[in-house]
């Protein structure tokens, strides 16, 4: 999809502010999808900004990974988003930074890396209600394949955007409740935040 085309698709949907701020980052798919007047995206969301050094374009300093996320054109809220934290205390960040886009009926799911692993949760924050679930070696994707009872091999034939769209239909289903905790709460039950490199091969 040729970028003019790309602009116009999320300029009418809850993508638009988010992509004016430069947040949405390396899209694997950021464009409608198979279902009419949805735009989807995976990517990463920046939620922090590093100060920019002349015109050099630096990474964030800190984003919400593996982000799954639809918007409708037309409507301002996104019905859902999933992405990966390091630490749950960056749930705040996530937030803040969609602010108008959340809606209390969204279906937001954040998976942290320090949360027990035996653990679900419920956390209210900025007129959301965001799933807060742990993971350890998986990935956004597979942990809400498993979360949402979609089969893996049937998916497989889907592309980019039919995946997505599978995965929203089904967590815009979802109505499982978890223990509802504050966001200091969920502060006060955090792990440590491990180390993303470490372990890995050099």
């Amino acid at each position: 999809m040729n970028a003019t085309l790309e602009r116009k698709a999320l300029d009418d949907t809850a993508f638009a502010r988010l992509e004016r701020e430069g947040r949405l980052l390396n899209p694997v798919l950021k464009a409608p999808t198979n279902v009419f007047n949805r735009v989807g995206f995976r990517g990463e969301l920046a939620l922090r900004f590093a100060p920019k050094l002349a015109d050099e374009a630096r990474p964030p300093e800190l984003s919400c990974d593996q982000v799954m996320a639809i918007a409708t054109v037309g409507q301002s809220h996104l019905p859902f988003f999933a992405g990966y934290l390091l630490s749950f205390e960056h749930l705040k960040d996530v937030a803040e930074v969609l602010g108008d886009t959340l809606s209390a009926g969204g279906k937001y799911f954040l998976f942290c890396n320090n949360i027990d692993v035996s653990k679900k949760y419920q956390v209210p924050c900025k007129g959301a209600m965001f799933y807060v679930l742990p993971i350890d070696e998986s990935t956004v994707y597979n942990e809400l394949l498993e979360l949402l009872y979609l089969e893996k091999t049937e998916l497989k034939k889907k592309d980019t955007a039919g995946k997505l769209d599978a995965v929203a239909n089904a967590a815009l289903k979802f109505d499982v409740t978890f223990d509802t905790i504050t966001y200091a709460e969920g502060l006060a039950l955090m792990g440590p935040v491990r180390n993303p490199n470490e372990n890995r091969p050099v």
